[in-house]
């Protein structure tokens, strides 16, 4: 397919593509995470490697409501091209799990608005919400720590994590465990925290992957960092 060709691809055309890499199997194992498509995620990068940037077709892909159309859409949009209130929307629209990690960590970790969303999100009564703000929490945490209070985080964590619905508590062990390994005059306190709280304490880890259980996380990554 030749550049012009792609350049103009229409959004029937792509839908067509995606319907005819549905897996019934792909979508049976990826509905168990919550994720409702069944097209193999290598194969939705192909298609977007092909497509390239089009940030108007990226649009026009992620108002189907279509999951593989948006994790797409995700793969080919500018991500500095969105407007704040774009990006507040489409994160409350991202249910699937999927789709919420990759608008995050693709496009909002890069749009010029990230740290005021941050600060939106973090505290959002939306449990979904507010475990984006506190996954661009965890990103300044692991780069950018000026003007974050730490010990604060960890009081929130200590208060709020044993008892914080799934995906925000997850978003708030992540945090947790970076400020472990990332900040040593903190890791003592963080490494008690997970020690008590118990949180992902028999979550089932691959052979050869590190536990999320925080202490043990902590632990594995220091060592690493020798």
């Amino acid at each position: 397919m030749t550049d012009t060709t792609v350049a103009g691809t229409t959004l029937a055309e792509v839908m067509a593509e995606l319907a005819g890499l549905e897996d019934p199997r792909m979508r049976e194992v990826n509905e168990r995470h919550g994720d409702d498509h069944g097209v193999n995620l290598g194969k939705l990068r192909a298609v977007a490697k092909r497509l390239k940037t089009q940030q108007e077709l990226a649009r026009e892909l992620w108002r189907t409501g279509d999951t593989a159309a948006r994790l797409l859409a995700l793969l080919i949009c500018r991500p500095k091209a969105f407007g704040r209130d774009e990006l507040d929307a489409m994160l409350r629209e991202a249910r699937s799990p999927k789709v919420h990690d990759w608008l995050v960590n693709y496009v909002v970790k890069k749009n010029p608005h990230a740290e005021e969303l941050r600060v939106a999100w973090f505290d959002d009564p939306d449990p979904v919400v507010a475990s984006a703000g506190w996954a661009l929490t965890s990103e300044r945490v692991r780069k950018d720590v000026d003007g974050l209070d730490l010990a604060g985080l960890l009081d929130i964590v200590e208060a709020r994590m044993k008892d914080a619905p799934d995906r925000l508590q997850w978003a708030m062990n992540e945090c947790l465990a970076h400020i472990g390994i990332e900040h040593p005059e903190h890791r003592a306190r963080a490494m008690d925290i997970g020690e008590r709280l118990r949180v992902l304490e028999d979550y089932p880890t691959s052979p050869g992957c590190t536990s999320p259980y925080a202490p043990v996380w902590i632990t594995e990554m220091v060592r690493r960092q020798g």
